[in-house]
């Protein structure tokens, strides 16, 4: 406590037995408790306050960090077109086409087999 060993503090009590006396002496190292105590008192009770306010400083900061994030616009959305598109899928473009190209070389075939078989059929005598 204030960096006094206990030889300073004897020699501090006895200087002051000298001079104010052994009859004041207990009366003063009364008061001098009081005093102590209500310094004690006073040092926690202003600690506690300061603990209160950091708290309500930090309500305060979530309080304005919350709000200030409402007045920010959020982002736009883009405009929604009441036209409907059609899907373009190139796979859906092509089968079409690959199905009558499909169906034409499969007359193709059946023709060539036709005339193949009718002409072997001629041949034979049939």
């Amino acid at each position: 406590m204030f960096g006094i060993g206990m030889p300073e503090l004897i020699i501090i009590l006895v200087i002051a037995l000298i001079v104010i006396g052994p009859k004041k002496l207990p009366d003063l190292a009364k008061a001098l408790g009081k005093g102590m105590a209500e310094f004690r008192k006073a040092t926690q009770e202003l600690k506690d306050s300061l603990d209160v306010e950091d708290e309500l400083n930090e309500v305060k900061e979530d309080l304005v960090d919350s709000i200030s994030g409402l007045d920010m616009p959020q982002e736009p959305e883009p405009p929604k077109s009441t036209e409907v598109e059609e899907p373009k899928d190139s796979d859906m473009d092509e089968v079409p086409e690959d199905h009558e190209k499909a169906k034409n070389e499969t007359r193709e075939d059946k023709k060539e087999l036709n005339g193949t078989t009718k002409a072997e059929e001629t041949k034979d005598g049939g």
